[in-house]
Formats: structure tokens, C-alpha cells, sequence
């Protein structure tokens, strides 16, 4: 069996193309994801408020249930029965944001739980509200002890990008099958996406670990 690699150095920039809407994907379904899992983590932090609690464990139950593909497929080619015409890559966006923001809730959660519950009960003593406490006091120590978990998420979300290609979105799967169907060289251009995957998430495990690193050096992180 030999190895031939001329269509991949030849369609690189179709590989390079598709890695860039990979990570613009990704980037907003993160955005998506953690301004969803604030809300969810947050509402689901107080079992005496039933109905808003209920309501967010059902969102975590239902996401965290079901296949990411299906729920991709929900998007893409069910709501068009329902007369709502989404573009692909918003379908992509919606799906795994709404996916993650499912796995950040319970990263948020634990992290506004982790912190100590004297500083809460502090910031009511001196006048403030619930919700003065939560955004001035609590949140700000939360959110630097979600980064490394969130980390984690992220990397998850690039890996987990490639279902979007079954959207029709230019990704970095797609343009890799669009390839394959010139060349017929199945293996050569799926070992090179494997490896543009790798270099995605091993730069952004480096990136994180460099930004959890500083704050550890700066006390901020335990």
C-alpha cells in the first residue's frame, strides 16, 4: 500500500479555509453556550424557586440526554416545517451552543458553589441585594474558577464541530470530504484533518494552560 499526499498539499487551502470556519463555529457556540450555562447554572442554584428550577433542570436533562446530532438535525431540518428558515451555519451555532451551554450550567454551578458562603452573607450585612452580592462579589471569583473547566469544554466543542459538516457547512470536515471525492484518497486527506484537529486543541490546551498558569501565579486560582 503506498501513500499519496499531492491532493492534500495541493487542496491545503481548501483544509485551511474550512479549519478557519471550524474555529469561528466553535467561538460562537461558546459565547452561546456560557451565556446560556450562566443562566441555567444560576437558576438552578435555588430548589426553593420550583418553577424556575424545574424549568432548568429540564433544559440539562434534555440536552445532556440526547444525541448532538439529533439536535443538529432538529435545527437544520425541522424547524423548515415550522416555516423557520435558518441559515446552515446558524443551525450549527444554535446546536452546539445550546448543547454546551448544558455541560457550562453545571460548570457554573460548581463554581459560585465553591466559593465561600461567609463572603455572600458578608456583602448582605453591608447592604446588598441577592443579586448585588452574586454579580459584584460572587460571580467576579466564579468565573476565574471556571476558566480551566471551561477550557476543557472548549476543546470538546472543536472536536465535537465535525457533526456541523452534515449541515452542508464549509468546515473543516466538509472541505476534507470535498476533496476525497476528487481524489478518492480517503485515508491521506482523513489524516490530515486528524492532524489540523490535534494542532486546534493542542494550541488551545497550551493557550489555557499558559492563562491558568498566570493566575495561579497570581493567587487568583486554587
Amino acid at each position: 500500500m503506498d501513500f499519496d499526499f499531492s491532493p492534500v498539499f495541493q487542496d491545503w487551502h481548501m483544509l485551511m479555509r474550512g479549519a478557519l470556519v471550524t474555529v469561528e463555529i466553535t467561538a460562537c457556540a461558546l459565547v452561546l453556550g456560557c451565556v446560556i450555562g450562566l443562566l441555567i447554572g444560576v437558576g438552578r442554584l435555588n430548589p426553593r424557586r420550583k418553577l424556575v428550577y424545574g424549568l432548568c433542570s429540564a433544559y440539562l436533562v434534555v440536552f445532556r440526554g440526547t444525541p448532538l446530532l439529533v439536535q443538529l438535525f432538529i435545527w437544520f431540518f425541522g424547524l423548515p416545517q415550522f416555516g423557520i428558515l435558518l441559515p446552515a451555519f446558524a443551525c450549527g451555532v444554535l446546536g452546539l451552543g445550546m448543547y454546551s451551554g448544558a455541560y457550562v450550567s453545571e460548570i457554573v454551578r460548581g463554581a459560585i458553589q465553591s466559593v465561600d458562603r461567609g463572603q455572600s452573607e458578608a456583602a448582605r450585612s453591608i447592604g446588598m441585594s441577592s443579586a448585588q452580592a452574586m454579580s459584584i462579589i460572587i460571580l467576579p471569583q466564579a468565573v476565574i474558577r471556571m476558566i480551566p473547566p471551561l477550557g476543557n469544554e472548549f476543546i470538546a466543542l472543536i472536536k465535537n464541530s465535525a457533526l456541523v459538516s452534515l449541515l452542508t457547512i464549509h468546515d473543516l470536515m466538509h472541505e476534507g470530504q470535498k476533496i476525497i471525492s476528487v481524489s478518492y484518497r480517503s485515508l491521506e486527506v482523513y489524516l490530515a484533518i486528524a492532524l489540523i484537529y490535534l494542532v486546534l486543541t493542542s494550541v488551545t490546551t497550551g493557550i489555557l494552560r499558559l492563562i491558568e498558569n498566570r493566575l495561579r501565579a497570581g493567587g487568583m486560582v486554587q
